[in-house]
């Protein structure tokens, strides 16, 4: 079968969308060699207007939409179609998008929705989301989780950890040596994924008795806000924002080497990075709201992301508590290998191909 995928993020974006794009790519290549893959990487125009008819002329039998959306001229050019939907964020928490930008998410996004021949949400709460905003018969969606890197599945011992994040210090990867304890928290810095929140809740805790706060990833207004709130509050030595690490690998030592993993988010599609933590038994602190319920599994607390209080009564269980940190922390690595195996989410989506085309 050949089939045509949008690779716009696949190639340019290195964060949620281009890492999805790629671990797709990546499963179904290893599983599926005898199909061929084309990914376009179309200019704008291009993109929007005329690479459902450019599918159609290359022999795509399937064309998948990774990110959202599908060209406007899918449907005339008479190949089928499956759609990736990620969140509804625009929806859900509009006051970080400009309102124009929210219309043209929901009339490109609900569109491609509504001409797919098939959704595929990558999780139930974003399959809701889907019926809730844009009205698509729940017959038409498949849940198909969004797949982790396959370097998380294979842990790292301590040694390879600590030379992992060793030479991250000396390439500068990383600004400088980290302490032996920390709590992690990853993923963008904007209002959505409640940095200030966990900053105040770190706040909370007795400074004798206060783990610094590591943050990988990066920000614009919402992150000079946190800093404004730090510098005020003499918190500098607490919270530390290293926005450098570009390497999964180290990624995945950071994970290994924390104290917990804090990822008290108000709304996600998904919640790769819950799933990331758990696969390393890095015990976990999320939201009880969305998608993040379902990615952290049995294994992690939920707190109200809207309740600093609440966000540092978990923070504080975990701390306090190691030997039911680190029963959680299997249960959540049990449950992330249980219910998000790379080979069997391939083996969902190539299915869902086959049905399709």
């Amino acid at each position: 079968m050949k089939i045509g995928f949008d690779a716009k993020r696949y190639y340019h974006n290195h964060t949620g969308l281009g890492n999805y794009s790629r671990a797709i790519i990546k499963g179904l290549q290893a599983l599926y060699p005898d199909d061929d893959y084309l990914l376009y990487d179309e200019k704008s125009f291009s993109r929007t207007f005329k690479l459902g008819r450019k599918a159609a002329h290359d022999g795509c039998k399937l064309f998948h939409g990774l990110s959202n959306e599908l060209p406007s001229d899918i449907l005339k050019s008479g190949v089928r179609s499956i759609l990736t939907f990620h969140d509804a964020a625009w929806r859900t928490y509009p006051q970080m998008y400009h309102w124009l930008d929210r219309q043209i998410y929901d009339f490109k996004y609900g569109r491609s929705c509504h001409v797919a021949n098939h959704v595929i949400a990558i999780s139930e709460s974003t399959k809701k989301d889907i019926i809730r905003f844009y009205d698509i018969p729940e017959v038409k969606i498949s849940v198909i989780y969004q797949p982790v890197q396959d370097l998380f599945y294979k842990p790292l011992s301590q040694e390879e950890a600590d030379q992992l994040i060793a030479d991250a210090v000396a390439s500068g990867m990383i600004s400088s040596t980290l302490p032996q304890d920390f709590i992690l928290n990853v993923g963008s810095i904007n209002s959505r994924k409640n940095l200030l929140g966990l900053v105040q809740a770190l706040e909370l805790i007795p400074a004798e008795q206060r783990p610094p706060l590591l943050v990988v990833g990066n920000g614009r207004e919402y992150k000079q806000e946190v800093l404004n709130y730090i510098a005020k509050h003499h918190l500098e030595q607490y919270v530390r924002i290293e926005t450098g690490v570009s390497d999964n690998k180290v990624l995945q030592a950071l994970y290994s080497k924390a104290l917990l993993m804090a990822y008290p988010s108000h709304y996600e599609g998904f919640g790769l990075p819950v799933v990331e933590a758990a696969l390393q038994q890095c015990p976990i602190l999320t939201s009880n709201v969305s998608s993040l319920p379902e990615a952290a599994g049995p294994g992690a607390l939920l707190c109200d992301p809207d309740s600093i209080e609440s966000i540092h009564k978990y923070l504080t269980e975990l701390l306090d508590d190691s030997s039911m940190a680190q029963r959680l922390a299997e249960v959540a690595e049990d449950y992330a290998r249980s219910h998000f195996d790379p080979r069997t989410l391939t083996e969902q989506l190539h299915d869902l191909y086959n049905e399709i085309a």
